[in-house]
This record gives C-alpha cells, structure tokens and sequence, in this order.
C-alpha cells in the first residue's frame, strides 16, 4: 500500500481535488464524497497508465502539502500482482 496525501478546495459549490505528490491526479465533484470517490477513480487510473508503461510511480511525500487547500488528508493506492494488474484506492476519513 502506498499513501499519498489528497487535497480540496471548494470554489463555486464545487469541490476540486488533488493527489499532491502524484502529479496529474486531479479530479471533482458536486461533494467532497463525490470529489473523494472521483479523485480515487483518478489515482487509480493514473497508477494503472504509469505501469502499463513500465514508469514507476511517484514516491509518497507525507510532508507534501498545499496551503491554499481547505482539506488535506490521506488517501491509500494498494496494488495487488496477478495475472493481469489490479488496484485499489481508499480514503481515510479523518
């Protein structure tokens, strides 16, 4: 399992999200559940391209932070190896 570190902002009745030490992992929603779920659909997305292309994935930075955000908290990619690549992303709720 790797933890990265998430963020949100709200602006305009929407809530934008980021994995902050995965670039490009970005994502919203009409909700902070509905942008957490998004944002986990785009970690895992984004995870899945970066070994489809044999690149390695960025290393978790827990001191990563975003001081403009209204929230930060954890957010878990776990990978699992088979046959073919499966992941799973989950949030915790603080």
């Amino acid at each position: 399992m790797l933890t990265y570190k998430s963020s949100y902002k709200w602006t305009d009745g929407v809530a934008l999200g980021s994995v902050l030490d995965f670039p490009g992992t970005i994502a919203y929603g009409n909700s902070l559940d509905e942008a957490r779920h998004n944002l986990a659909s785009a970690l895992r997305d984004v995870a899945e391209t970066n070994l489809l292309k044999a690149e390695a994935l960025p290393i978790p930075d827990p001191g990563a932070t975003d001081p403009d955000a209204d929230l930060e908290e954890p957010i878990h990619l776990i990978l699992q190896a088979g046959q073919q690549i499966t992941t799973t992303v989950g949030i915790s709720a603080p």
